[in-house]
C-alpha cells in the first residue's frame, strides 16, 4: 500500500505545479509529455487528472484493492482514448490546425496531415485494449466481491 500513498503524494505534487501553470503562468495548454502516463498531455489536464488520481490513490490505499485500481485505470484509459480518437477525427476534418503538422512527433515519419489520422488510429488500438482489460478486470473484481 506504499505505492498507493506515494501515488497520492505524486498527484498532489503534480496538482499545485499544474495549478502555478494555468493559474499564474497562463500555460494550460503548455504541453506535459512526462504526464502522459496520468492522461495529461498538457497543463490544464494536469490540473484535473492529478486531483482524480490522487483521490483513487487514497480510496485504494483504504480499501487495500488492486484490482479496484487497475479496473479504474483500465476504464480511465477506455474514457481518455474515446476522447482523443474523437479529438484527432475532428482535427482530420477542421479547417482551424490546432495541431500544425510540422509540430506533431509524427511528421519525421508522416510528412503531412497524415500525421492526424495515424494518431487517431493509435488511440483507437489505446481504446480497444483499454476495453479488453476493464472487461477482463472487470470479472476478476466483480468475483472478489462474492
Amino acid at each position: 500500500m506504499i505505492f498507493f500513498s506515494l501515488f497520492a503524494l505524486l498527484n498532489a505534487v503534480i496538482f499545485f505545479k499544474a495549478l502555478h501553470e494555468c493559474k499564474t503562468k497562463k500555460n494550460a495548454f503548455g504541453l506535459t509529455p512526462w504526464l502522459n502516463f496520468i492522461g495529461a498531455f498538457v497543463w490544464g489536464d494536469a490540473v484535473v487528472f492529478s486531483l482524480f488520481w490522487a483521490l483513487v490513490s487514497l480510496v485504494v490505499w483504504w480499501r487495500s484493492d488492486w484490482l479496484l485500481f487497475w479496473l479504474i485505470v483500465a476504464v480511465f484509459w477506455v474514457v481518455r482514448s474515446w476522447g482523443e480518437v474523437i479529438y484527432w477525427f475532428n482535427q482530420q476534418f477542421s479547417t482551424i490546425e490546432r495541431n500544425p503538422p510540422k509540430k506533431h512527433f509524427l511528421y519525421p515519419i508522416f510528412h503531412n496531415d497524415s500525421v492526424w489520422f495515424v494518431h487517431q488510429i493509435i488511440w483507437q488500438c489505446v481504446l480497444v485494449v483499454a476495453i479488453i482489460a476493464s472487461l477482463y478486470v472487470g470479472r476478476l473484481w466483480l468475483a472478489t466481491l462474492s
